[in-house]
């Protein structure tokens, strides 16, 4: 199984912060450790049995094309210096990369997720995972998603989501950031696909950003079946209030 990780937006919910540092790259506690958010969920994928990432990035993203590329002459600057435990830390990373086969692509205009997904066109053969690295799952299990469903959760205000109506584990309708959502249940951006949503976001007709929820209607509409699976741990790292409630729920527990 392949994952194609999306890390080329502006991450404007985030500004100023993310001016100059992607949100994926924001801290985050982990095993006791202070970690990116997107590292985290690449280990959470990787404890899961995913070996091929695809990592989408754009301009100002290379910094984790940086971060994501071994460096052991800092690991042993670290142990020179009496810093074991984080040059061991460093080194169970680059372990984990090392046993991986990543490629990075670049999103050259920001045109939207379903945008960033197509870009990654070249690169998959088969199904693949599609996961937006700025949304922790702390309930994940990848197997559950069969191909063509999606995670899900329930929020008071669903509309800044993608929002979903399901029928007995099966999706009826979705839509993007809708005024009067039809349901309380939106995305979380974690996808199992097959090839068929390459050919749905290449014919879907839309204006500004091209969204993945639009090739999704698109192919319920021609008769392509979805299916959701609800989880109940999810953090909306990418906006302020939602890193808030993490940092939060993380103090309550210590």
């Amino acid at each position: 199984m392949m994952a194609v990780i999306t890390a080329a937006g502006l991450g404007t919910r985030m500004l100023p912060f993310t001016k100059e540092i992607p949100k994926e790259m924001l801290p985050i506690i982990s095993n006791g450790e202070i970690k990116p958010i997107i590292q985290v969920i690449f280990e959470q994928l990787f404890s899961q049995g995913i070996r091929d990432f695809v990592f989408v990035v754009s301009r100002n993203k290379r910094v984790i094309e940086d971060y994501f590329t071994p460096d052991y002459n800092f690991v042993d600057y670290l142990e020179s210096v009496g810093k074991v435990k984080q040059a061991e830390s460093l080194k169970g990373f680059y372990q984990l990369l090392e046993q991986s086969n990543i490629a990075f692509v670049n999103q050259f205009e920001q045109k939207g997720f379903g945008h960033a997904v197509l870009v990654a066109k070249p690169y998959v053969n088969g199904d693949f995972l599609v996961v937006a690295p700025d949304t922790l799952v702390g309930d994940l299990d990848l197997s559950k998603l069969r191909v063509n469903s999606f995670l899900v959760t329930v929020v008071n205000d669903p509309r800044p989501y993608g929002v979903v109506v399901v029928k007995d584990g099966k999706v009826i309708d979705v839509e993007e950031k809708p005024k009067v959502p039809k349901s309380n249940l939106i995305i979380v951006p974690y996808y199992h696909f097959d090839e068929t949503i390459f050919s749905a976001l290449e014919k879907v007709s839309y204006e500004g950003e091209l969204q993945l929820t639009y090739a999704i209607k698109l192919l319920l509409n021609e008769g392509v079946e979805f299916s959701a699976v609800e989880v109940k741990e999810v953090y909306d790292l990418g906006n302020f209030n939602g890193y808030v409630e993490y940092l939060k729920n993380l103090i309550k527990k210590i």
